[in-house]
C-alpha cells in the first residue's frame, strides 16, 4: 500500500512546518536500519510530543491509521548530494510510515529528492512536491534521495501496533 495526499495542510500550517524545520536543532549519527551499512546519512531532529508540530501531524494522520499507535516523529535533513541507503522502518506488515515533504521551492524532475520504494521487484518513486504526504507499509524497502543543489527536509511519522 502506498497512498499520496497532495495539499495535505492549509498554507498557513505548511508555513509553520517550514519554519520549524529551518529553525530546529539537528543531530548527526543515525543510521537507516541494522541491515544498512553502519554509516550515518543526513541529520535528524526528534519532534517532542508536546510540540505544536507533533500535535498538528498527529491530529491529521491518526484517523488514517485508527488501530495503530504513534511511536516516533522526526525531521530528516539531507544535504545536496548525500546518498542514503535502502531500508525498512519495521518488519511488521501492519506498521505504517508517513513522509511529509517540506521543500519550499517548486520541484522539477531534474531536482532529485524523490523517495524510492521497491514494490514487487520494481522501483517506484514519489516526487517530493511541497506539502505532499505519502504513507505506506513500514516493511516496504525504501530510501530518500537528496536534491541536486539544495537541502531536503522530510517529516517522518511512524505508527505501529
Amino acid at each position: 500500500m502506498i497512498e499520496v495526499i497532495d495539499d495535505f495542510l492549509p498554507f498557513n500550517q505548511y508555513k509553520q512546518v517550514v519554519e520549524y524545520c529551518y529553525q530546529a536543532p539537528y543531530y548527526y549519527g543515525e543510521v537507516d536500519d541494522i541491515n544498512s551499512p553502519n554509516i550515518p546519512t543526513g541529520m535528524v531532529n526528534e519532534i517532542e510530543d508536546t510540540s505544536a508540530i507533533y500535535k498538528l501531524f498527529k491530529e491529521n494522520t491518526q484517523h488514517l491509521v485508527p488501530n495503530l499507535e504513534l511511536y516516533r516523529m522526526y525531521v530528516n535533513c539531507f544535504s545536496p548530494g548525500e546518498q542514503p541507503y535502502f531500508h525498512t522502518d519495521s518488519s511488521n506488515i501492519d506498521d505504517i510510515t508517513f513522509l511529509y515533504y517540506v521543500p519550499t521551492a517548486e520541484w522539477n524532475v531534474d531536482d532529485g529528492g524523490e523517495t524510492q520504494l521497491i514494490v514487487d521487484k520494481e522501483m517506484r518513486g514519489v516526487m517530493p512536491i511541497p506539502n505532499r504526504m505519502v504513507y505506506f507499509n513500514a516493511n516496504i524497502l525504501h530510501r530518500a534521495t537528496s536534491f541536486r543543489n539544495r537541502w531536503r527536509w522530510t517529516l517522518a511519522i511512524k505508527y505501529g501496533v
